[in-house]
């Protein structure tokens, strides 16, 4: 009877939290949804006061997206999208993926080959993240100028890949340390070469770590605003910019254009995190359970 009474106690308080937790969440996804839910609505609707939470809801915001001519007696607005959503893409994919291969060597370099002094340079790499990147943007404005990488994707790649290295080594690191060397000294022994154990024995093993930083990293530079907005041009400009500019103008903020942009800009991240949920579940918790 106790424990029965005990279990009942129990469930009752997880439901509490449960509710507790939805409540925070929807709170937390909100602004979200209200996003989503505009980019259905005709300009009328996305400007009513009070706002209306019960409407028709229409495809002419994504269709205005993709496409420059009148919708319903509005001015045309020339999104540019698909080249904006391109540049996006290839740049934060191309920035990820290099500091990726390159953190990833250099994690397992400090890991298994460690420097006198070993920590002193872990500790350098990371200041380089804890500077705003406001504090920065004089010199390296300056430096893209004078070198000519200023408005070419070259330029954007290697900066995103650079503030993104510091991440990447401090992340792979952890996981490089969390494995066991006596399963790559028998692989040694046996007659593999540091490239063999590096790719068919340790690399396999951190697929978690790797999703996880792909993702945090993408995250921070598909969103990034500052460096794209100073130093790319018309014809490398990301979504974050091109959203920016879109506001203003002689017909006003067209909201429910710029939420089916938003929208759309949602879709990569999304799908990308949705893919690696499993890894990217390990990657977080890699370390504090103990098997």
């Amino acid at each position: 009877m106790a424990r029965s009474r005990q279990r009942r106690g129990v469930g009752k308080a997880g439901w509490w939290w449960t509710c507790g937790a939805a409540v925070v969440s929807f709170c937390y996804f909100f602004p979200v949804l209200w996003i989503i839910l505009t980019a259905f609505k005709t300009h009328n609707d996305a400007l009513a006061i009070p706002p209306k939470f019960l409407f028709t809801p229409t495809l002419e915001n994504f269709v205005g997206v993709f496409s420059r001519a009148y919708i319903k007696g509005q001015a045309a607005v020339d999104t540019g999208f698909d080249l904006f959503f391109f540049n996006s893409v290839f740049i934060a994919g191309s920035s990820v993926i290099v500091a990726l291969i390159l953190g990833t060597l250099a994690a397992y370099g400090f890991s298994r080959y460690p420097l006198k002094g070993n920590d002193t340079y872990l500790f350098i790499i990371l200041t380089t993240r804890m500077l705003p990147p406001i504090v920065v943007i004089i010199p390296i404005f300056l430096m893209f100028r004078v070198s000519g990488l200023s408005g070419t994707y070259l330029g954007i790649i290697l900066l995103y890949a650079a503030f993104n290295l510091p991440f990447a080594v401090w992340m792979m690191k952890s996981f490089f340390d969390e494995l066991s060397p006596d399963v790559e000294d028998a692989a040694r022994v046996d007659g593999s070469s540091d490239r063999r154990v590096f790719f068919k024995i340790c690399l396999p093993q951190v697929k978690a770590g790797l999703a996880a930083t792909a993702v945090f990293g993408l995250i921070l530079t598909w969103n990034e605003f500052l460096f794209a907005l100073l130093l790319t041009g018309v014809e490398t400009r990301t979504v974050p910019v091109a959203m920016a500019q879109t506001i203003g103008g002689d017909i006003g903020v067209r909201w429910g254009l710029l939420a089916a942009i938003e929208t759309l800009f949602l879709i990569p991240v999304i799908v990308v995190v949705f893919l690696l949920q499993n890894h990217l579940l390990r990657g977080v918790t890699f370390g504090t359970i103990k098997r």
